[in-house]
């Protein structure tokens, strides 16, 4: 699909999402009421059974010329859909501030994941929260532009 059309075509993926989804392409990620607000990008990856693309709102972690992801659900014992949906497939598309590309979603594993954990828990403590919380090794997604 055409960058142009993937803002037009995305739905969010929650609906308490859609109004900082909104503003933050309003606003190309300026107005964005979140105690991450800084971090913030919009996830766009596409639904595993519907075939539509979905929109979420995530913090992001840099990591070299990428970006990181946490598949926290807030905590929650099942994965985000939205994870499910770049497990089946890693193209993605990613809105950093005004800029809207393609990326290629990579889970990490073992030590490449544990080398990026550790600092992203020692900044943002919740994280480690949600995954004493969740019972489950919350994954770390790696977003690298195509």
């Amino acid at each position: 699909m055409p960058l142009e059309e993937i803002e037009s075509k995305a739905t969010d993926a929650h609906e308490r999402n859609r109004d900082l989804s909104l503003r933050y392409i309003a606003s190309d990620g300026s107005d964005v009421e979140h105690s991450m607000a800084d971090a913030i990008i919009l996830l766009y990856t596409t639904g595993r059974v519907s075939g539509t693309v979905r929109r979420v709102p995530l913090a992001s972690f840099p990591d070299g010329d990428d970006l990181l992801v946490i598949a926290s659900k807030g905590g929650a014992p099942d994965h985000p859909e939205w994870y499910l949906n770049l497990a089946g497939d890693p193209k993605v598309w990613v809105r950093r501030k005004e800029r809207l590309y393609e990326a290629r979603a990579t889970v990490l594993d073992g030590d490449e994941r544990a080398s990026r954990w550790e600092p992203i828990i020692e900044r943002h403590p919740a994280f480690g929260k949600y995954q004493e919380q969740a019972g489950r090794t919350l994954p770390v997604v790696r977003l690298a532009e195509v």
